[in-house]
């Protein structure tokens, strides 16, 4: 924030000052990359009847323009609502202030803001007598401006939280009643409108090529501006796709061919051994809202499948996602191939994993045509239309390239400046543990232990609910999400609607649950974990390997491997450890269906998301079940949920492929151990990224010292013993690990 020894700045010479100032020290004597930077430069109250207050909203907006310019990859934040305060109580001159002030912040480079999603009117929607007196108040264009608009919002007093139910938008045309329903996302007349609509046509096609896609133009502004959200967006391209499947059978019995001019041609798919969608989906949708022909190969698709469709259909843009971290050398053997055929297409990198940093220095090298990285769905639309432009398509992909190669010098830098030390080291260095029986815990059982159908209703009481509303790209922490102005209103919406088909999840069993769990007698050896086939300890079952961190650390800090948390073998001391898979994903498939086939799309996303909530839930539940009865090493544990998700409880469940075990081979052993395809109906990919999607499996550690890590960059050393001590080549154990490989 923009704040110094003195105190807030308030002022835009101050603004920029404190973080020009702020940026220099961050990057030049710190060593912080830019791109991790986020400036809040004050949003102030205006209108507040102190003149010295009259340019607080103007002089934010210069700020952000000037640092967009002047502070390279800094990002700019700002709490919205502030700029309202004067009106407390007036929800109707509130809505109107955020949505003009997002407007004029949003075109100078604003980022991200703070703001209740319910509280922001459609721009264009503000009544203009209205727009014009709040527009006078933030860019300061009158001397009379906080006087003028204190007397224009007496007569909005009382009416922001009225909830009418306003049929006056049915006495319209059919045309302006087509463009309300997709802008409003409603589906209830949308036959009736879209027949009358064809009625009034030559052609059924004239009724896609005109008022609907007109509607979704206005959709694919709104959204781009920051006026719309993503569930109002994804409820507009289910009354879009239903409209066009009303419309079809007409089209086809008049023999009528072609389709309505399309922005551009989008190829999506899901990469090899990949199986995640829901983010791909979203993108989708809101190409598709935005005039873009997408052609989404679904989950999973090689590069020779990818590449050979791009081809056939003369794709103008190839659009790739991933979830895990082996998807990321698919992206990149992806680009390879394209760079091999002689394509030219613009490639799209996206995903929960993927970065602007992996895709500077790992897949762009590989192609010469432009590869960009997508942070999100709203990001897509203006990237893509950059990259066709016949105008800007040149410029932009320079741009991209020139920011690309900086980040690759970037990383370069970075990677040499940071200590490291070698694996011996690392080693003398392990977690500092004074071993004691008294701190190991004998289970109640040992082996496997399986749970059928396990109960829906119980699992959703386990629900974090504040990545639910993440995948929606609303941002904001649960519950405060639904009443404080973060994202209020239309979060309150989506949370509404989810509860409603999490219900009907459970009443009309549209998922199964299965898990199964395991816990064997175990010891350290090293840096791995073996795994006995009973209490003698005399015969090894399997061993689990483990990382160590290499990274230079302070004196008392230590360098954490997971094998620390269990006893080591010369210790003589009997320790034990678990691992769990869970899935609530069983039977999707067939709802997914329907939904698919009532061109929905809207409650599609919705039953993956609360899938992979329950997932969740189920291994959080199940985590508290071993601590208290299986394993029972924490038998009076009362935690409530919000504990449970700030991990307030004693022992760890890491997992493959996460910070501490970034190794996904791993999932192997762990899926062997507990027979998880047979017991639990999860299976593997030859990416190790588990199906059904909601599955979430990992290990169990009970020391009361075990913690959280993550293990940053290793190096050579260690990676080439793991690759011994695994059994595997070196080229293919550091393909596997190569996000964290330091060398």
């Amino acid at each position: 924030m923009a704040f110094d020894e003195t105190g807030q700045a308030d002022s835009y010479e101050r603004r920029i000052a404190i973080c020009q100032r702020a940026y220099d020290i961050l990057t030049k004597q710190v060593g912080f990359p830019a791109e991790d930077i986020i400036f809040d430069p004050n949003i102030l109250t205006v209108a507040t009847g102190i003149e010295e207050h009259n340019n607080y909203a103007v002089d934010f907006i210069r700020a952000t323009k000037w640092i967009k310019e002047n502070l390279p990859g800094a990002k700019v934040s700002g709490g919205v609502s502030n700029i309202s305060f004067s009106f407390r109580g007036n929800d109707k001159v509130r809505e109107a202030m955020h949505s003009a002030f997002l407007y004029h912040a949003i075109k100078a480079g604003l980022d991200m803001g703070i703001v209740n999603a319910g509280m922001i009117e459609v721009y264009e929607e503000i009544p203009k007598d209205l727009l014009e007196r709040v527009e006078d108040v933030l860019l300061n264009r009158r001397d009379d401006a906080t006087e003028r608009l204190i007397e224009m919002a007496e007569s909005f007093k009382g009416k922001g939280k009225e909830i009418l139910v306003d049929n006056s938008w049915r006495e319209e045309p059919v045309e302006k009643r087509l463009a309300h329903a997709l802008i409003k996302g409603i589906v209830d007349h949308i036959d009736e409108d879209v027949e009358e609509a064809r009625q009034k046509s030559d052609r059924p096609l004239d009724v896609i090529e005109g008022p609907l896609m007109d509607g979704m133009n206005v959709v694919g502004d709104l959204f781009g501006a920051g006026k719309m959200f993503l569930p109002q967006v994804v409820k507009s391209a289910r009354v879009m796709k239903k409209a066009v499947a009303y419309l079809l059978p007409f089209i086809e019995a008049a023999k009528q061919e072609g389709t309505s001019s399309s922005a551009g041609r989008v190829l999506m798919a899901t990469v090899k051994g990949d199986v995640h969608d829901i983010g791909k989906n979203i993108v989708g949708v809101v190409l598709g809202c935005n005039n873009y022909e997408v052609v989404d190969m679904g989950v999973m698709v090689s590069a020779e499948k990818i590449l050979d469709k791009a081809q056939e259909i003369g794709a103008d843009i190839i659009g790739l996602s991933g979830l895990i971290t082996p998807s990321l050398d698919e992206m990149a053997y992806v680009a390879e191939e394209m760079e091999a055929r002689g394509m030219k297409m613009p490639l799209l990198i996206g995903g929960a994993t993927t970065s602007r940093m992996h895709t500077a220095v790992k897949i762009a090298p590989k192609y010469s045509g432009a590869v960009v990285h997508v942070l999100d769905a709203s990001r897509s639309v203006p990237v893509a239309g950059s990259l066709l432009s016949k105008e800007n398509k040149e410029e932009f992909e320079a741009g991209i390239k020139t920011e690309y190669a900086a980040l690759r010098e970037m990383h370069e830098s970075k990677k040499s400046g940071k200590e490291s030390i070698t694996i011996e080291a690392a080693r003398t260095n392990r977690t500092p543990i004074e071993w004691s029986i008294d701190d190991l815990y004998t289970p109640k059982f040992t082996g496997t232990k399986v749970f059928e159908e396990y109960s829906l209703e119980e699992l959703a009481r386990f629900i974090d609910w504040t990545p639910f509303f993440q995948t929606w790209e609303l941002a904001g922490r649960f519950p405060a999400i639904l009443e404080d102005e973060v994202v209020g209103v239309e979060a309150t919406k989506l949370y509404a609607d989810a509860k409603v088909v999490l219900q009907k999840i459970i009443d009309e069993k549209w998922l199964t649950a299965k898990a199964v769990i395991g816990i064997w007698p175990a010891n350290a050896v090293g840096d791995d974990i073996e795994l006995y086939t009973d209490d003698t300890r005399t015969t090894v079952l399997e061993t689990i390997h483990t990382l160590r961190q290499q990274n230079k650390k302070a004196p008392g800090q230590p360098n954490y491997a997971l094998a620390d948390f269990i006893a080591p073998k010369e210790t003589g001391l009997p320790d034990y450890w678990g691992g769990f898979a869970v899935t609530s994903g069983i039977g999707i498939e067939k709802k997914l269906a329907e939904f698919e086939a009532d061109h929905d799309d809207y409650n599609s996303i919705m039953l993956k998301a609360l899938a992979d909530r329950l997932a969740e839930a189920f291994a959080e539940m199940m985590h508290l079940r071993v601590r208290k009865e299986f394993w029972g090493y924490a038998p009076n544990e009362t935690l409530d949920n919000f504990d449970l998700i700030a991990e307030k409880y004693q022992g760890i469940r890491p997992a493959p492929g996460y910070p501490a075990c970034p190794d996904h081979t791993e999932k192997a052993t762990l899926f062997k151990l507990l027979d998880a395809t047979a017991k639990a109906d999860i299976t593997l990919t030859e990416s190790f990224a588990m199906y059904p999607t909601a599955a979430v499996s990992g290990m169990y550690f009970a020391h009361p010292q075990s913690k959280y890590f993550g293990l940053g960059k290793i190096q050579k050393d260690q990676v080439v013993e793991y690759a011994t001590r695994k059994g595997m080549e070196l080229k293919v154990i550091e393909r596997w690990l190569s996000p964290v490989l330091g060398y």
